[in-house]
């Protein structure tokens, strides 16, 4: 399958606060991970799917939490790609803190700024796939900030360039 070019775009999500009832809890945390495996699946209604490895992070948060998003990368993006592929990071706060986004008015996650495309999702259905879980999302909100840049993608273990 390395053989298959792909798309690279950023999932995020809000994680929510531990205790919401308690006005001194930590708040809640953005989580983001980079995808290469992510599809259209239908127009009407729209829906996208991602496929997540099953015990991640974002495979556990979306779990829980039903609104997250999407962040279509550019080439000039790469560099967001990576950090949010790293392994074994200790928090995402970090990853986040230089890189310019707006919060999503419908699911409150994180959007990149300069992206080609970013989509805002609810979890509409979750189906266990070998090691893996297939996440269907209805896009409840698509905007396009970018209309410049072309798309970052991911072929034979590296991010490629178009021609």
């Amino acid at each position: 399958m390395s053989r298959l070019a792909a798309g690279v775009v950023l999932v995020t999500a809000l994680e929510p606060p531990l205790d919401p009832d308690d006005p001194h809890a930590p708040a809640g945390e953005d989580v983001g991970m980079t995808a290469t495996a992510f599809m259209s699946v239908s127009l009407d209604p729209p829906l996208v799917l991602v496929s997540l490895r099953e015990g991640a992070r974002m495979d556990d948060l979306l779990a829980e939490q039903p609104l997250w998003a999407v962040s279509v990368l550019t080439e000039s993006q790469r560099h967001i790609a990576g950090r949010f592929a790293m392994k074994g990071r200790v928090s995402d706060r970090l990853l986040f803190a230089d890189i310019p986004y707006v919060r999503g008015k419908e699911s409150g996650a994180p959007l990149v700024g300069g992206a080609l495309a970013t989509l805002e999702c609810r979890t509409e259905q979750r189906v266990p796939a070998g090691d893996h879980t297939l996440v269907i999302g209805r896009v409840l909100s698509a905007s396009l900030p970018s209309a410049d840049g072309r798309p970052l993608t991911y072929f034979r273990g590296r991010y490629r360039q178009l021609g």
